[in-house]
Formats: structure tokens, C-alpha cells, sequence
């Protein structure tokens, strides 16, 4: 049997970085944290943890910690079903992207109570990975497929629309929204992972524009993607909901109104914490609903 209080001293560290941070969190000594990490490596019989700046938890050890969010998630839920009152709030792991977190979100956290919310910000490419890892306990995604062992519920498509200033459009595309333009005209970009600007070229210019050699600026928040194309420091592919009444005042205008793109998103969790999810998940998609378009 498994000590659940070495697995949470495991899980603090890993996620604080270091033996310090999760002595914080867990209010013990560093030395008892230590104790409890190196009590788990000889029951395990294997290394959990890289020590260094920060410290990241091994293969095993991503495992093990994935374990213990799982029987932290049901342990909540027998309480709920129990009507007994738990130690504390319990904490929730989600990996979501900086879009969904700035749109819609955020209500389906406020819709349920009684936990502590943990939320990694990442882009829905890539979030499944985090799952796939055992990092979280759900995530917002743009994959359909389940990874094994779990569930994914659609959640709809959050259209994006390429907006500028109008100033901006003046300035780099006085001709219209051309190859030639595109090419030299600077765009927005939240980081390397960000497709969505080249998935928007490509599909309304093929390969006349190469998409690798948009020049843009590397911009690493929803709202600031927006703030910076009404100061006309790029063009990007903004949230309809963010953007919209902003192009009403004219503040921002369409690089082509009739090009929107709708990106689907999923929500998906590990089959055996869909029970103790249940109250999440019913959050999750009602908030969706209220700003999603519905998947066909």
C-alpha cells in the first residue's frame, strides 16, 4: 500500500519545482518532504524524482502522481455522495488553452464549489499531452480521439475571425489582403505552437505565402493579442467573442469577413475519474454552450 502522503509530498514537488516550494504548500519542514520523497523511492524501488532547478518528476514518477490525483478526485467524490464534509478543498488539475480560459471558461470553475483550481495554460494541440503524461486530471482540447482509458465529450468550435486596425490595413495591405502583402505585412503568433495564423493562410492562399515565413510578433495572451492589433502592431486570428465589438466601433476590421476559422474543442479525463468529474464536466459544457458554436 501506498502512503498517500508520500504521493502528495511527490506530486507538490514535482509541481512546485523544488523541495521548498512544496514544504510551503504542505506546511512541513524540507527535511520531512525529503524524508517522505526518499521513503517513496525505496518502497517504489526506482528514482521519482530529477533533482535540479526545477525539480521534474521521472517517467515513474509522472505515474505515480497521476494515481494519487485520481484517489484524491474519488476520495472527494464518496465525501459528496456521503454528505460528509471533506478536510479541505480538494485541488483540480486542468490543462486549457489561453483562448477558451479568456472566452468561456472561467464560468464553468465558478460553477462548482468546494475546489481548489490548479490551471495550466497551454495550446489545444498540444494540452492532450498533459493528459497523456497523468499532469491533469482533464483538458480542453482540439483532438477528438481519446487517449486510452478515457473519455472526450465535444464540446463545439470557437470561430476565430482575422481582424487588424484600420490604420494597420492602411499601412501594410493599402491594396488588399494579398500574398505579396501577407508576406511582409507582421502578424501575431502566442508562441511556436500557434497554427492557427498559417492553418488561415494556407487554406485562403494555398503556397503563395509560406507560412513558416510569416514575419509576427510573439505575443503570449489573449488579451494582448487583441490590445496589440488595435494598436495595429499585427494582424491576427482573434476570438469572434473577443473581437466583436470592436469591429462594430471600428477599432478593428476583417482581413476577409467571409474566412472565419471554427476550431473544435473536446473536453477529455481519464475514464476512471468520470464519476467523481461529473459536477466539472456538466460545468464545463453548459459554459461552452453559452459561447461555442454547436458541433454539427
Amino acid at each position: 500500500m501506498i502512503d498517500p502522503l508520500h504521493l502528495q509530498a511527490l506530486a507538490a514537488v514535482h509541481r512546485r519545482g523544488s523541495f521548498g516550494g512544496a514544504a510551503a504548500e504542505l506546511h512541513l519542514t524540507q527535511s520531512a518532504v525529503s524524508q517522505r520523497i526518499k521513503a517513496l523511492e525505496d518502497q517504489i524501488g526506482s528514482v521519482l524524482l530529477v533533482r535540479g532547478t526545477p525539480c521534474v518528476a521521472t517517467q515513474a514518477g509522472q505515474t505515480l502522481i497521476g494515481h494519487f490525483d485520481r484517489l484524491m478526485l474519488m476520495e472527494t467524490a464518496v465525501q459528496r455522495d456521503l454528505g460528509q464534509g471533506s478536510q479541505g478543498p480538494s485541488t483540480l488539475r486542468i490543462a486549457v488553452n489561453a483562448d477558451s480560459l479568456a472566452t468561456w471558461f472561467l464560468p464553468a470553475l465558478q460553477a462548482v464549489g468546494g475546489v481548489l483550481f490548479d490551471i495550466v495554460i497551454d495550446d489545444e494541440d498540444v494540452s492532450q499531452d498533459w493528459l497523456k503524461r497523468g499532469e491533469v486530471a482533464a483538458v480542453v482540447t482540439a483532438h477528438a480521439k481519446p487517449l486510452q482509458g478515457c473519455e472526450s465529450v465535444p464540446l463545439g468550435h470557437l470561430r476565430y475571425v482575422a481582424t487588424a486596425s484600420p490604420d494597420y490595413m492602411r499601412r501594410w495591405m493599402p491594396d488588399g489582403v494579398t500574398a505579396q502583402a501577407l508576406a511582409k505585412a507582421p502578424a501575431l503568433m502566442f508562441s511556436d505552437k500557434d497554427k492557427l495564423q498559417e492553418r488561415w493562410v494556407a487554406r485562403n492562399f494555398g503556397n503563395a505565402v509560406r507560412p513558416r515565413g510569416l514575419p509576427c510578433h510573439r505575443i503570449g495572451s489573449s488579451q494582448a493579442f487583441v490590445e496589440a492589433c488595435i494598436l495595429g502592431l499585427g494582424w491576427a486570428l482573434n476570438p469572434e467573442y473577443l473581437v466583436a465589438d470592436h469591429l462594430v466601433a471600428g477599432r478593428l476590421v476583417h482581413l476577409n469577413v467571409d474566412a472565419p476559422h471554427d476550431a473544435p474543442l473536446y473536453w477529455q479525463f481519464n475514464r476512471l475519474t468520470a464519476e467523481a468529474l461529473a459536477p466539472m464536466t456538466a460545468a464545463v459544457r453548459a459554459a461552452a454552450a453559452q459561447v461555442l458554436l454547436p458541433t454539427e
